[in-house]
C-alpha cells in the first residue's frame, strides 16, 4: 500500500529559544543538521520515491541528506509551510503569553482563530497541506513511499484533515518533537477514510503491527 510519512524539520535556534517562527526563514543549527543526518539513515531504509519539502530553508536543510542517502531528489512545495503567524513571528512563548493572553491561550488550546491578528486559521493550513499530500500521494506507484519534510504545526493540521477528524479534535495529536515523523497507510476500500495513522512522532522505523481485531 502507499505510504506518507510526514516529517518535521530538525532544531533551530529559534526552537531552541521557544520563539514562535511560522513563516520566517529560520536555518538549522548544529543539533538540527545532526538530528536530520541520523533520521536520513533510517527513513533511507523505507525506500522513499519522492520527497517534496516546504520551501522554507530549515526544512530544505533537513530533506538535502535523505536526498542524498536514497538518490531522490527534492521538490519543493510552498503549500507545506509552517502556519504564517503575522506579528506573533519571533515572539518567545513567554512573550506570547505575556502580551497576546487571551489570545494565545485561545489558540494554544486549538481553536480555530488567526494567530497574530492577520495569521492564517488552522483550517486554512490543513487545506493547502491536505491538498499537496494529497496531489503528490495520487502520483506514487501501489507500494510507494512519499516523504513531506515540513512544519510541527503544518504537519499536526494536514494530519488531522487527512485522516476525517473534526477540527475540535485535532488538538488530540500532540506536539511533534523536531526530526521526528508520522506515517500514514493508505486504507484500501474506504473511500470516506483513505488513510490510517500507522506511527506518531517517532524517531525508529516503524514495526509490523499485529492486531486483535483483524
Amino acid at each position: 500500500m502507499r505510504r506518507v510519512i510526514m516529517w518535521r524539520h530538525g532544531r533551530t535556534g529559534w526552537n531552541a529559544e521557544r520563539r514562535f517562527q511560522g513563516q520566517t526563514d529560520i536555518h538549522l543549527d548544529e543539533v538540527g543538521h545532526g538530528q536530520a543526518a541520523r533520521a536520513a539513515q533510517m527513513l533511507a531504509w523505507m525506500s522513499p520515491v519522492a520527497i517534496v519539502s516546504s520551501d522554507l530553508t530549515r526544512a530544505q536543510q533537513t530533506a538535502a541528506p535523505l536526498s542524498v542517502a536514497c538518490g531522490v531528489e527534492v521538490h519543493l512545495d510552498p503549500r507545506l509551510r509552517e502556519t504564517f503567524a503575522g506579528q506573533w513571528e519571533g515572539l518567545t512563548r513567554e512573550e506570547l503569553g505575556a502580551d497576546h493572553a487571551e489570545e494565545f491561550a485561545r489558540w494554544s488550546a486549538g481553536d480555530n482563530i488567526r494567530p497574530g491578528s492577520n495569521g492564517e486559521l488552522r483550517t486554512e493550513v490543513a487545506a493547502r497541506v491536505h491538498e499537496a499530500v494529497a496531489e503528490y500521494a495520487a502520483q506514487l506507484p501501489p507500494d510507494g513511499t512519499l516523504v513531506i519534510v515540513t512544519h510541527g504545526g503544518s504537519a499536526r493540521m494536514g494530519m488531522g484533515s487527512l485522516l476525517g477528524l473534526p477540527v475540535d479534535l485535532w488538538a488530540c495529536l500532540g506536539l511533534l518533537s523536531n526530526c521526528s515523523w508520522s506515517v500514514l497507510g493508505e486504507n484500501p476500500g474506504n473511500s470516506r477514510v483513505p488513510w490510517r495513522l500507522h506511527e506518531y512522532n517517532a524517531g525508529t522505523l516503524p514495526q509490523p503491527a499485529i492486531g486483535d481485531d483483524r
